[in-house]
């Protein structure tokens, strides 16, 4: 690939009273290294590689066939934003909520629900020593406290543009409809809190089910999945408020046709793009939780053909168009289960 800019990393721009700050404009430039120093870098004053440095030298290694792999993902995501976008609004500080930091190690996750979210933010955690032991221990509700880890929208432009410049930013993204599959089961047919039953499920079965018994519209309890699809279809659910984040489209969260992630990992290889990411952060002894894949990629898979089994072609075509960015961003094809024509 040679020694080469990599593309401008983020434009962005953010609205902070009647001042219009620009996100990062200057395109981000990967330098060589002299000793144990980037040249002309000040990443966190340490005399270290930093990881995006690490993937640099990777890159330029013709033998790393994962540092390629990604490499392709990074190049066939520009692609796809390039052919499928067109003018875009521009950021503001609060679209970088998802985007979390670690100063330490120089890196920046933006996190989608439903692709081993929790588990990364229980890595971050130990990574940032804020927890000892293994990451699994770390019950869920202390990973998702709010404050544990911060964000990038919590800091100035000058420090969003000075980390966006010099730390490696990743994210993980699944088969969107595996991932809404599971977003489904987890939060409304077999939760571990009857909270989003409440919420949403109770509005569900409110909106949709007009003969529903009084305990289904008070608890929300039993919504099926063709009503939970057609929640989502409905003009009224976006234009009453955003998407709940574990249904809202990873591009939405994420915003990768703005902002420059060096790692996009996958679900369906978590286990390999994981321990690649530890890699470049210095901790390669860190063990990623999660269970073994292939068998929990095979389980997402199952269940969202069973799911999408009873669904009209019609709906599914119109669900398919709602997550149609997503597919195309990321380089998943039409699943096979579908009947769209």
């Amino acid at each position: 690939m040679g020694r080469r800019c990599w593309r401008q990393r983020v434009l962005a721009a953010a609205c902070l009273g009647a001042a219009l700050l620009l996100l990062c404009a200057a395109p981000r430039t990967l330098r060589p290294v002299f000793g144990n120093r980037v040249l002309g870098s000040s990443w966190l004053g340490r005399e270290r590689r930093s990881p995006l440095q690490k993937l640099y030298d990777l890159d330029q290694d013709p033998r790393s066939t994962l540092a390629e792999v990604h490499r392709q993902r990074r190049d066939l995501l520009s692609s796809a934003c390039s052919r499928h976008t067109r003018r875009q609004r521009l950021l503001q500080p609060e679209d970088l909520r998802h985007v979390l930091v670690d100063d330490a190690h120089g890196l920046l996750y933006c996190y989608v629900p439903k692709v081993a979210c929790t588990n990364w933010k229980r890595v971050l955690l130990a990574l940032s020593g804020q927890t000892r032991g293994d990451p699994r221990a770390i019950p869920a509700h202390e990973a998702h406290a709010p404050g544990r880890l911060p964000s990038l929208a919590d800091f100035s432009p000058a420090e969003i543009n000075r980390r966006l410049r010099a730390y490696l930013t990743f994210l993980f993204v699944r088969e969107p409809f595996e991932r809404l599959a599971s977003a489904y089961r987890n939060k409304l047919a077999r939760p571990y809190s009857a909270a989003f039953q409440r919420r949403y499920g109770a509005r569900i079965v409110q909106r949709l089910r007009p003969r529903a018994l009084p305990d289904a519209r008070a608890r929300g309890h039993d919504v099926r999945f063709a009503e939970f699809l057609a929640y989502l279809l409905d003009p009224r659910t976006r234009r009453d408020e955003p998407f709940n984040e574990h249904w809202e489209r990873a591009h939405a969260l994420c915003h990768p046709c703005r902002l420059r992630y060096d790692v996009v990992g996958k679900f369906e290889t978590l286990a390999e793009d994981a321990a690649f990411v530890l890699g470049l952060a210095g901790a390669p002894d860190l063990s990623f939780p999660g269970p073994p894949r292939p068998r929990g990629a095979a389980a997402s898979r199952d269940l969202a053909v069973r799911l999408f089994r009873d669904i009209s072609p019609f709906y599914q075509r119109r669900l398919f168009d709602l997550y149609k960015m997503d597919f195309l961003l990321f380089n998943y094809s039409t699943p096979s289960y579908l009947r769209l024509h």
